[in-house]
């Protein structure tokens, strides 16, 4: 693994390190498909406020676990495309 799949790894990593963050991914990932979730949806299934899960969805979007798709006044997310492959492939690396 070169320096910066290190740096990559490293991100993906730190950004799965609190317990809401990985309740956002297991929630994004059940989706089917083009299927996005609009934040009011994460809110109403975490026990934090909407402010709270907005912190959160910006972490995970820096560190490249999701996107989001602008959709009139609000803002759907989704899983980045092949974000579980490539973090598989690189604990697999560490081997």
């Amino acid at each position: 693994m070169d320096m910066n799949q290190k740096e990559v790894f490293a991100e993906l990593s730190k950004a799965l390190s609190h317990p809401h963050r990985l309740e956002i991914i297991k929630l994004l990932s059940g989706l089917k498909g083009d299927e996005k979730c609009m934040v009011k949806s994460i809110v109403n299934k975490l026990p934090v406020s909407q402010s709270t899960v907005s912190q959160h969805l910006k972490i995970l979007k820096n560190s490249g676990w999701i996107k989001g798709i602008i959709n009139g006044p609000s803002v759907c997310y989704c899983l980045r495309e092949g974000v579980f492959e490539k973090y598989i492939e690189y604990v697999k690396k560490l081997k």
